[in-house]
């Protein structure tokens, strides 16, 4: 009798797509925040005014969120991977047209471009993910990764933008982007596999009109909101209109033969909970980060560097978190990490609002570090849960839905620190305002959590029109 084969191996899973969609999303999210440190540099350099300074920063912001669940839609007609590299190219050529801008007005018009691209980047980011890493474990450390360079970014970016205008000058703020632009396609077009096409996908472009007007004026009136306050007519009116568009939206939506993110959708908890999740602790997590640059630069007197410096601790708790939460999840379920995570989060804004007026330092480092690890710790599970809840032909119309969602906290968060550090009585009491209210936010999301994340993982629907629980679990 033959002695019996040996099992074969398994097959060793590659991480080069993971580093290709990291690669895509970090330049993103850098964008939205290395600029801020350059700006002012910009405008003395190019001649720019007040407006012109407002356009260089917010039009990206505008354009990146309004065409999020347009570049969604797109990845699932055309497949995620064409977009995705579209998407690289579009931004990666623009930031050499910011690099090499003349004027303002040339510049603005490729920021616009920019955000293009991004909005291309990010939904189809997701869904590669979601396709080259089908096992959940493998899967939810990607996204852990994933989420992990938001974070990242977002505080990195005035360390890096005040280190490359004081030593080589603003334009390397954009130039960076070409070689991580240029390493992002090729690694993609040569490891990540092709995207499946959905022609029978119609783009409805009235519904696509819809979100981006309704996406783009509430970006647009929380931005100025926390400039000109929250009662100015120009906000307002721009909040109504953000409302009105999104009830054409959601009319359009429930009569189109072929939504671009069908209601049944966010009918389920696990879909609608954990993209008011990622609403959340964005709020949160922004909201911290706006508000203690500039407690940093302009009550202590640190430099753009030292202020990203300052905000280091909370940096690293990032990365760590996201490699922890990956690793644990599939013992734990998703459910236990988020609520934890949000929890923890709670605690470190609550032990900053109660630090005192004019804390020092020291008493900051701990608070910092427990709302990034905390942030970190429960993007894993709540990516996973609203990836999870899509099907297959839906994957970048679900990301996209996240990330908007995720995008719109982050302009209330700042928006609103920046209204209560300019309306309070003194400046520790505006910060520790904002604080205590970024714990609240992040409590009620521990709590939503409870209710919407699945224990485990691996609940898809498998249906836009029914055929699910409200909680995303399937019917038998």
């Amino acid at each position: 009798m033959p002695p019996p084969e040996p099992a074969p191996e398994p097959a060793r899973r590659s991480w080069a797509p993971l580093l290709a969609v990291c690669a895509g999303y970090f330049m993103v999210i850098l964008d939205v925040t290395v600029i801020n440190v350059a700006v002012p540099v910009i405008g003395r350099e190019l001649s720019a005014s007040l407006t012109g300074i407002q356009w260089i920063t917010d039009g990206y912001t505008l354009v990146f969120a309004g065409f999020l669940l347009t570049g969604g839609a797109l990845g699932d007609r055309l497949g995620n991977r064409r977009v995705f590299c579209w998407g690289v190219a579009v931004f990666t050529v623009s930031s050499a047209a910011c690099a090499l801008a003349p004027s303002t007005p040339f510049l603005v018009v490729a920021r616009l471009v920019e955000g293009l691209g991004a909005a291309l980047i990010v939904p189809g980011s997701l869904a590669l993910l979601q396709q080259a890493y089908p096992e959940p474990d493998v899967r939810s450390r990607a996204f852990g990764l994933w989420g992990s360079m938001a974070g990242i970014a977002a505080s990195a970016g005035p360390l890096l933008g005040g280190l490359l205008v004081s030593t080589v000058g603003w334009r390397w703020v954009f130039l960076i982007n070409l070689p991580v632009g240029v390493a992002c396609l090729v690694l993609t077009l040569r490891h990540v596999a092709r995207s499946p096409r959905r022609p029978d996908r119609a783009l409805d472009r009235p519904a696509q009109v819809a979100v981006v007007a309704a996406v783009a004026l509430l970006t647009a009136a929380l931005n100025e909101a926390g400039r000109r306050g929250w009662s100015d007519p120009a906000v307002l009116t721009g909040l109504g209109l953000a409302v009105l568009a999104a009830a054409a939206f959601a009319l359009r939506e429930r009569l189109a033969r072929s939504p671009v993110l069908p209601l049944g959708l966010l009918r389920s908890r696990a879909m609608g909970g954990g993209a008011v999740i990622g609403l959340l602790f964005n709020f949160g997590f922004y909201g911290m980060v706006f508000t203690a640059s500039l407690e940093f630069q302009h009550q202590r007197g640190y430099s753009a560097l030292g202020t990203g410096l300052a905000l280091f601790p909370a940096v690293a708790m990032t990365m760590f978190a996201s490699v922890l939460s990956g690793r644990l999840t599939r013992r734990t379920g998703d459910r236990p990490l988020v609520v934890s995570g949000m929890l923890l989060a709670a605690l470190g804004l609550a032990g900053w609002a109660a630090a005192g007026a004019e804390p020092a330092y020291a008493l900051l480092v701990v608070p910092m570090m427990a709302a990034g690890f905390g942030t970190s710790f429960a993007l894993t599970g709540s990516t996973a849960t609203v990836m999870g809840a899509a099907p297959p032909a839906y994957s970048g119309a679900a990301s996209a839905l996240f990330n908007t969602t995720r995008q719109v906290g982050s302009a209330t968060g700042v928006a609103l620190g920046g209204s209560l550090l300019a309306s309070a009585a003194t400046y520790g009491t505006g910060i520790r305002t904002s604080m205590g209210i970024g714990a609240l936010a992040y409590l009620t999301a521990a709590v939503l959590a409870w209710w919407c994340v699945p224990a485990k993982a691996g609940h898809p629907i498998r249906s836009p029109q029914g055929g699910t629980d409200p909680d995303g679990s399937s019917q038998p």
